[in-house]
């Protein structure tokens, strides 16, 4: 176990007081490396270990904030978006398979977010049905002046907007506000598990510039890209390894010719020497 998981103990921080503090104090905790995050939730899933949960959690809080921030603009307290965001990472941990080999954030990442939506839909209106006074008026007298529950006809919707002073156009959009239904905007808990439901937040584009699944994903894409060529490059005779480094990741690349005088071949056996050596790199990173 490295020194991720073996620093002295944190307490786990409180959003209470002040949040410049708070988020400070979450900045000071380390990201884990991927093979101590692994060995947490093996302990987690494998022997129910509540330490290993807290520390999971711990470690990732920063990643609450950076998607809470993104939701700034609803009008909302960034504190209480804080908290919901963290109810969700606790959940994304319970629920997380170690055997699925991602990283922690990229899993959490939809529960918390799910549980940021459910609370700003129960403390925002989203849509309002009249914002207009032309709106208004329609909706305090659209239901009675309709004759009957079906959709009305050109000739009702003429007289209507006659009678009210409004357009016929305002007529026809306040009927379709007004019959439409309420829709979830996330999975209900009882559908969590349920692959065949869908929801509307599942269609919405993240609006983070940067996504920090996407940050932690690409970063150990890279490192193990290059752990890949490294391993390669090992497999290569001293000669091919000069050649390819000489011509590919030099700051000033050799020529063909400059490496045929160096080596007293021809130009023509340094190209067949770097093509050969490339296809040797290619099949070591592929097995």
């Amino acid at each position: 176990m490295t020194n991720a998981i073996a620093v002295r103990e944190m307490t786990m921080p409180v959003l209470s007081g002040s949040l410049e503090s708070y988020i400070q104090s979450v900045r000071e905790i380390p990201v884990l490396a991927k093979s101590d995050e692994q060995a947490l939730a093996v302990r987690l899933r494998e022997h129910g270990d509540l330490e290993a949960a807290r520390k999971l959690i711990m470690h990732n809080l920063r990643f609450v904030i950076k998607v809470a921030r993104g939701y700034s603009g609803y009008g909302l307290p960034l504190a209480d978006l804080i908290q919901e965001g963290n109810v969700g990472l606790m959940k994304a941990v319970k629920r997380f398979d170690p055997a699925i080999n991602v990283r922690l954030v990229s899993f959490a990442v939809h529960w918390i977010r799910a549980e940021i939506h459910e609370f700003i839909l129960k403390n925002w209106k989203i849509v309002k049905v009249a914002t207009t006074k032309a709106q208004r008026k329609l909706f305090f007298n659209l239901r009675s002046k309709k004759k009957r529950l079906a959709w009305m006809n050109d000739a009702e919707v003429n007289d209507i907007a006659t009678d009210l002073g409004v357009t016929s156009k305002d007529v026809l959009e306040m009927e379709k506000r007004m019959s439409g239904q309420d829709i979830g905007f996330d999975l209900s808990p009882g559908q969590d598990d349920d692959e065949s439901a869908f929801h509307p937040s599942q269609y919405l584009e993240s609006e983070l510039v940067t996504d920090p699944s996407d940050l932690t994903e690409n970063a150990d894409w890279q490192k193990h890209t290059q752990n890949l060529f490294k391993s390669a490059l090992n497999t290569l005779d001293d000669r091919s390894k000069d050649i390819l480094e000489k011509r590919w990741l030099a700051d000033k690349k050799a020529t063909l010719q400059e490496l045929a005088d160096s080596y007293q071949v021809s130009a023509e056996r340094i190209r067949q020497i770097e093509s050969n050596a490339i296809a040797k790199l290619k099949a070591a990173v592929a097995e």
